[in-house]
């Protein structure tokens, strides 16, 4: 074991020593891990996620992560010469960039953290929307961009349905599912859907207890910039309308009233950069990022 993985398994024990009554709260639940960002090109950082995953499931909590990878399939996509174009932050997709981000997403990123989780000594199982009919979607409907111009995002999709039938086989048998967020229409076709979203459908529909979305900022800032702890989804409007949410946050906290209102109890924003956030966030009094419920 590496010196950096010895202070990741010394905070992860002190971590536990406060633990027990917050894993009593836990036991059983659905937690859903939305895991992306920067930290998955980190393989420490990946390793101490992957170990988290392993001790939530070990301890009687029901992990699903759903993983993105933006920056990745960005990658390939310049390394095979095919130009990425960017309509209001998605990914505009035509059926050979389709190809790219299926086999990015619910190939190498899919079974990087797979294999990372099972080397920590869990039993990951890669999937896709697509496996089990888990997830339909369909062309995204909204074929107008902020600036009123028509644009046609290609198989960029919504989710419309989701089917649990796969997801409640493989939890509570000590397995860990990781999706990635690849879904097939009613005509056949493969859609890439925004991870986020993705993340809220699974969680909504399997009444999650908890819905993490690891990001690149500790959670919700208020005007000086101090992290605001807990919101109730009443506020988020007005917090929107004086613009202490703003840019990317606005579609983040719309997700977590999304995941909500589909029976979420609650969704927390915290930093994905931090050792260790989730069990921080669920394993803790104070936490890790900005809770929101209803």
């Amino acid at each position: 074991m590496t010196d950096t993985s010895q202070d990741g398994a010394l905070q992860q024990a002190k971590i536990l020593m406060q633990a027990l009554p917050h894993m009593l709260r836990y036991d059983e639940a659905i937690v859903v891990v939305k895991y992306g960002g920067h930290a998955m090109g980190d393989d420490e950082v990946a390793r101490d996620f992957a170990r988290d995953m392993v001790l939530l499931e070990q301890s009687g909590v029901n992990p699903v992560v759903v993983h993105g990878g933006g920056p990745q399939i960005g990658a390939m996509l310049k390394k095979l010469g095919i130009a990425s174009q960017f309509s209001d932050g998605l990914r505009v997709t035509d059926r050979a960039t389709m190809d790219i981000v299926e086999m990015v997403l619910a190939g190498s990123i899919n079974k990087q953290i797979v294999g990372f989780i099972n080397a920590e000594g869990g039993r990951a199982i890669g999937l896709c929307g697509k496996d089990g009919r888990m997830v339909t979607a369909a062309k995204i409907a909204r074929p107008a961009n902020s600036a009123g111009d028509q644009i046609d995002r290609g198989f960029v999709g919504e989710v419309t349905k989701v089917d649990t039938t796969v997801l409640d086989q493989v939890l509570g048998r000590e397995l860990i599912p990781v999706l990635a967020p690849i879904a097939q229409g009613p005509g056949g076709d493969t859609y890439n859907i925004n991870a986020d979203t993705f993340a809220g459908a699974i969680a909504g529909a399997l009444g999650a207890k908890r819905l993490l979305f690891l990001t690149d900022v500790p959670g919700v800032l208020d005007k000086d910039k101090k992290l605001i702890e807990q919101l109730r989804v009443a506020d988020i409007p007005g917090l929107i309308a004086d613009g202490t949410i703003t840019g990317g946050m606005i579609p983040k906290v719309e997700t977590c009233m999304y995941a909500i209102e589909r029976g979420v109890e609650g969704v927390v924003i915290l930093d994905g950069k931090l050792p260790h956030a989730v069990l921080i966030e669920l394993l803790t009094d104070h936490g890790a990022g900005t809770l929101i419920t209803r």
